[in-house]
């Protein structure tokens, strides 16, 4: 049992408890490590009622959280309690998107390290899934995309499938070919659990079987028409429909999804959609505002910086 489920185990029974209670409660742990943990379920498992007061929530339902903060630090994020991580990293490549649909300017690019990888890796439950979208390789870019792979390997993830996603009508003509996909790169950390129906060992037992690798084959492409310029809350904002169907290749009903990129906050509407928790973090407080009004009264917003 995680901390977490034995802080909820403990005060489950009560109208509320205070930090300082969770703390003697568990005093072998640190009180970092059990503030974090409650901070990590906040709208899951705990609800905030006032400045270190807390209450436990029955309900199942599926929440969005929503942390302000700086998605490459999940230091706040428990050991192998995510089930998937889906993000959309801002990449630095200035010359590949110069006119394109990306402006950079707006907000910080930076380029994955290793130790990116290490902290997805923490995280993430064995066999449950990363992806990331990313560019499609071009002159300016194939040397930052090998080295993502490489990164995720040291990391101890294991290269599961890319699937381009072919942005439907809309085309860039910038560079020296036309654009209109990204690539949908999927590794699992270590080999894939088993979500594959195994259809012809099941006939012969009558027992469901399940192979390793994700829930069904994954499409040569998705096909999924980029949201309009109109109505984008953010620069380089995903379609909801591709992530719901991301997430339903790679998840169950009740599992957790971590966004780390959060931007508009696709990601969680999408695994809210679809009957699955969520986690986003966003960096930038004029996109928690954007997100906020995404999911109305939905979401729970917590800074990280807060003491």
């Amino acid at each position: 049992m995680s901390l977490a489920d034995r802080i909820f185990e403990c005060f489950k029974d009560v109208n509320m408890f205070t930090l300082k209670e969770a703390y003697k409660k568990y005093s072998d742990k640190p009180t970092e490590t059990i503030r974090a943990r409650i901070y990590d379920n906040l709208g899951i498992r705990f609800k905030r009622l006032a400045k270190g007061i807390y209450c436990t929530i029955e309900s199942q339902e599926e929440k969005c959280v929503l942390l302000e903060g700086d998605g490459r630090d999940l230091s706040i994020i428990e050991d192998k309690s995510i089930d998937c991580i889906l993000t959309d990293h801002p990449w630095l490549d200035m010359k590949s998107n110069k006119g394109g649909t990306r402006a950079f300017a707006v907000y910080d690019c930076f380029r994955y390290t290793l130790e990116d990888f290490k902290e997805k890796a923490r995280v993430l439950k064995d066999g449950c899934f990363l992806v990331e979208v990313l560019p499609a390789e071009n002159e300016n870019n194939y040397e930052y995309l090998y080295q993502i792979k490489q990164y995720a390997k040291e990391a101890g993830f294991i290269y599961y499938s890319k699937v381009a996603w072919k942005k439907g009508t809309f085309v860039s003509n910038t560079g020296r070919k036309a654009k209109n996909t990204q690539d949908i790169m999927i590794f699992s950390k270590g080999k894939a659990r088993n979500m594959r129906l195994d259809t012809k060992r099941t006939a012969q037992t009558g027992q469901p079987t399940y192979m390793s690798g994700c829930n069904g084959m994954l499409p040569t492409m998705f096909d999924v028409q980029p949201v309009p310029k109109k109505d984008r809350i953010h620069q380089s904002e995903m379609p909801v429909s591709l992530c719901e169907q991301i997430l339903k290749f790679l998840t169950y009903e009740g599992e957790v999804v971590l966004d780390s990129f959060a931007g508009s906050g696709v990601v969680g509407e999408a695994a809210l959609n679809i009957k699955r928790n969520c986690i986003l973090i966003e960096i930038l407080k004029e996109n928690i505002e954007k997100i906020k009004q995404r999911f109305s009264n939905n979401i729970l917003l917590h800074t990280l910086m807060e003491n």
